[in-house]
């Protein structure tokens, strides 16, 4: 005989789960005569341990009964005449399903809520000292309103020359070596066209900014050190021309 030992179950669809689930029965398609003997047995092994059944396992246990005799007996008209009527299971899976589902969310909640005690939020701060101050009204002449203003317009104006003055340095990938080389190649082809020297403006690039100047600078200096040029600048702030070093001859 098939037994089942289990505590206690929430309720009567509990149970019948637990009875499909063990009997590795599809929920569409449910042997129920089976399912009926195993769940009056387990109504019985309560009885046995002087447990208290509730009313709505008993009234599961009627309906599975009659389901049962439903599936086996077929309908039969006055005339005699058999009646195909709907699947009569069809009732107990849509009933089962929602419960399934209910069940799910249940426990989703559960777990939520014990997610949630382990959150130690921070009290509520009184912010009635804020909220209850009334409004601050400004007390000023129509003078100090004037001054404000026009210190405030001499303010901006103020900014306005410092963003046009000065620039910020924007970060380019752009290397020495790759500088030397570009100025080299103008250089070079300056001097071949018959220029016995070349000024730095010429070695830049179009439209050469700050960050320009300083990366061609510090290439120059490094041109006049390894690759045999030189530079001249007659006076402070002036141009400086750059040509080929003179190889002075033994004597």
């Amino acid at each position: 005989m098939y037994k089942v030992r289990i505590d206690k179950f929430e309720g009567p669809f509990d149970l019948l789960v637990y009875l499909l689930e063990n009997a590795r029965m599809d929920i569409y398609d449910i042997r129920v005569a089976e399912i009926t003997e195993q769940y009056i047995d387990y109504l019985k092994e309560m009885e046995s341990l002087h447990m208290e059944v509730d009313t709505e396992f008993i009234v599961l246990a009627a309906v599975l009964i009659r389901l049962k005799s439903r599936m086996l007996l077929p309908r039969i008209t006055e005339t005699g005449e058999i009646v195909i009527e709907e699947d009569p299971r069809k009732e107990l899976q849509g009933r089962l399903l929602e419960y399934m589902r209910i069940k799910k969310a249940a426990e989703m909640l559960a777990e939520l809520e014990e997610y949630n005690l382990a959150i130690h939020e921070k009290p509520a701060e009184d912010m009635s000292e804020y909220l209850n101050e009334p409004d601050e009204i400004l007390h000023a002449t129509e003078d100090q309103m004037v001054n404000a203003f026009i210190l405030f317009l001499t303010r901006k104006k103020k900014v306005e020359e410092v963003s046009r003055r000065y620039q910020r340095v924007r970060r380019r990938k752009e290397t020495i070596e790759a500088r030397i080389e570009y100025m080299t190649e103008r250089l070079e082809t300056k001097l071949r066209e018959g220029n016995g020297s070349v000024s730095f403006t010429e070695l830049l690039p179009e439209e050469a900014d700050r960050y320009d100047v300083t990366l061609s600078f510090m290439s120059l200096l490094s041109m006049i050190k390894n690759q045999g040029y030189d530079a001249v600048q007659k006076e402070n702030f002036g141009e400086i021309t750059v040509k080929r070093k003179e190889i002075q001859a033994d004597v």
